[in-house]
């Protein structure tokens, strides 16, 4: 099917967010690994997971739209250098993937694309509800707890 060419474009403007925060959810749960914190190793591996299923899903879509995947371009990579860093890095990411989705929304809305419309919303849930939520909740208790007692709790 034959797919709205600025829908396209901005499909693969979200992948490359996308792309980035698959990348750098890697490189962080591997530094978390590395450092013993098991807990972050895994929520963030798992997050990982998530953000290749997002981008599975948009390549699926520019596909089925007739058009290329741009599996190149990467947005928004910034590998932190410790937790803090590391996890307010993740959550600018997230933000700037959730900004762009709603504006994506909005154009498939104005193009009458509303399968498209359709899997952004579920992508939107996810980056919202699930993946800013917690890192908000993890960068509130660094606040909290201090520093020092948050990485205990992490290993």
């Amino acid at each position: 099917m034959k797919g709205n060419t600025q829908v396209i474009t901005t499909l693969n403007k979200l992948l490359a967010f996308e792309l980035a925060a698959m990348d750098q959810y890697f490189v962080h749960s591997e530094m978390y690994a590395d450092w013993g914190l098991s807990k972050l190793h895994e929520r963030i591996a798992h997050e990982f997971d998530d953000e290749k299923g997002h981008a599975k899903a948009l390549i699926e879509r520019i596909l089925f739209l007739e058009g290329r995947p741009d599996m190149v371009t990467r947005d928004g990579l910034c590998i932190g250098t410790d937790v803090p860093s590391m996890l307010q890095s993740d959550l600018n990411v997230e933000y700037a993937v959730a900004s762009g989705l709603k504006d994506a929304i909005t154009l498939c809305e104005d193009e009458k694309d509303y399968v498209t419309r359709e899997i952004l919303e579920v992508l939107l849930d996810d980056t919202e509800r699930d993946h800013a939520y917690w890192l908000e909740q993890q960068l509130g208790l660094i606040q909290k707890i201090g520093l020092p007692n948050y990485l205990q709790s992490q290993m």
